[in-house]
């Protein structure tokens, strides 16, 4: 078995100012080049069985808004919390600052304010992005004391989780597992990790890229999860912020894998 080595595994958008005017910043950029390379923490296929179609996706792992080689204060403020979901042809950024409708201004200010979920062509914004989605062999781990034992064994993991929307449309979700509970006694494990893209797609979604929500996964069957989503929270009237806690119960194939060659780094 093959799967996805999230650890050597990243995407990368380059912005050239000096070809093309990027439709995402907040700032002038102190320099008109940069390629940003960021770790990819999940994927996730859709398939169409009513039109054949396929796609996939990727989710970079979170940083922060800055400003880019500059010799002091490099957070730029107000700050956003800061990730993209990017395929070959389509990109989804979302940003979180300390409150959702912060006002934030796109730069040149001409183009309005930041948004929190923006999407758009690849083409339109980016001089080029590249997806380095690296693989290794791996062992399908079957059955709960399987897991247990690989978890407490330190072996490195790896989670996938399938199912069908609609009748119509196959979603299969491949992350590392970053925590998992083990019980030797009673053979219980339970895994809790995230975060993953969760696409929120309707009967006849066909902007799949616009569907993502973050999300954070937890299962310990094989045939069901829990998934807590990120969405506007309220706190207050009018005042809301984008927080984890909208809760989604799915039947799914959950299968977990140990990578084969990892090892454990023990010394």
């Amino acid at each position: 078995m093959i799967v996805s080595n999230f650890g050597a595994s990243f995407l990368s958008f380059r912005i050239d100012w000096n070809l093309k005017q990027s439709l995402t910043s907040s700032h002038k950029p102190p320099y008109t080049l940069n390629t940003a390379r960021i770790q990819i923490e999940s994927s996730c296929k859709i398939s169409d069985r009513a039109t054949g179609a396929a796609q996939s996706f990727v989710l970079g792992a979170s940083c922060k808004t800055e400003y880019v080689g500059v010799e002091r204060d490099m957070w730029t403020q107000p700050n956003a919390d800061f990730c993209i979901v990017l395929s070959a042809d389509d990109f989804l950024i979302l940003k979180s600052w300390d409150r959702n409708n912060k006002g934030v201004m796109r730069y040149p200010a001409s183009l309005g304010e930041q948004p929190e979920r923006q999407s758009g062509r690849v083409s339109d914004t980016y001089e080029r992005v590249s997806i380095n989605l690296r693989s290794w062999p791996a062992r399908q781990l079957d059955g709960a004391a399987a897991i247990v034992r690989a978890t407490l064994a330190d072996e490195l993991l790896i989670g996938r989780c399938a199912y069908c929307l609609h009748d119509r449309f196959d979603i299969e979700i491949d992350f590392p597992i970053k925590t998992m509970n083990a019980n030797e006694r009673e053979w219980i494990y339970q895994a809790d990790t995230g975060p993953v893209l969760f696409p929120d797609l309707s009967a006849d979604s066909r902007d799949w890229i616009d569907s993502f929500q973050l999300a954070y996964i937890a299962f310990n069957r094989e045939d069901w999860a829990e998934f807590i989503l990120q969405a506007p929270t309220p706190l207050s009237e009018g005042v809301s912020v984008n927080h984890y806690s909208r809760i989604a119960r799915m039947e799914t194939r959950n299968t977990v894998y140990a990578a084969a060659n990892a090892g454990t780094g023990r010394a």
